[in-house]
């Protein structure tokens, strides 16, 4: 099976980033970036972010989730501890997040460290949950694998029985990370490929450093 790919062609012209027009907290960059994505670009699920780890197996991996709340700290996002994506990041909190908004013409991708959030946070997020995704946090051994779907599903009709006019409380191997970045890169589509990219670094005075890249 072979395709050629190569006639794929793109002008990027919707904005720019210039170094004299940026803020000097990357943060403030991507709480504008992503404020404008959301109203304006008409982007589906603009907290769609992938989260790239090392794996337990040495090799990295990368998947998409839903970025659920940003700060000056970081960024947090929920999954199950137990799953391969907890496991990595237990055994090696280094990771990347990446955005990429298609119809911005815009990306931005954060090197930082995961660290888990309290428990409390994650009990309150857990509560704002649909009862389906509730369920589903303990119906779903994440990354395990299962004979087919079918036993999934018994398995969700069986705790919907358990559970019926019950509340449902947050299982201690599911919660929230948070990554703390130490550095940011921002990228904007430019015609001719010359794209502008402006990186922030973390420096040891909790400053950030800030310099613009060659595409």
């Amino acid at each position: 099976m072979e395709k050629d790919l190569s006639d794929y062609r793109k002008s990027y012209e919707k904005g720019e980033l210039l170094l004299n027009n940026v803020p000097e907290n990357p943060l403030e960059l991507f709480r504008d970036w992503f404020m404008e994505v959301d109203m304006h670009f008409n982007v589906e699920e603009a907290n769609a972010m992938t989260v790239s780890t090392i794996g337990l197996d040495g090799y990295p991996k990368s998947r998409v989730v839903l970025l659920k709340r940003y700060t000056y700290e970081g960024f947090i996002f929920y999954t199950n501890y137990n799953s391969e994506k907890g496991k990595a990041i237990e055994e090696n909190p280094k990771v990347c997040l990446s955005f990429f908004w298609h119809s911005a013409e815009r990306q931005i991708i954060i090197k930082g460290e995961a660290e888990k959030i309290a428990e409390n946070l994650s009990d309150g997020y857990f509560e704002s949950r649909p009862r389906g995704s509730q369920l589903g946090a303990i119906v779903s051994d994440q990354s395990e694998v299962i004979d087919d779907r079918n036993a999934l599903e018994q398995k969700l009709k069986e705790f919907e029985l358990q559970y019926e006019g019950k509340e449902i409380d947050r299982p201690k191997h599911w919660g929230g990370y948070m990554v703390r970045p130490v550095e940011l890169e921002f990228w904007q589509g430019r015609p001719n490929r010359l794209h502008d990219r402006i990186r922030y670094q973390l420096q040891e005075d909790y400053n950030w450093k800030i310099e613009r890249l060659s595409p």
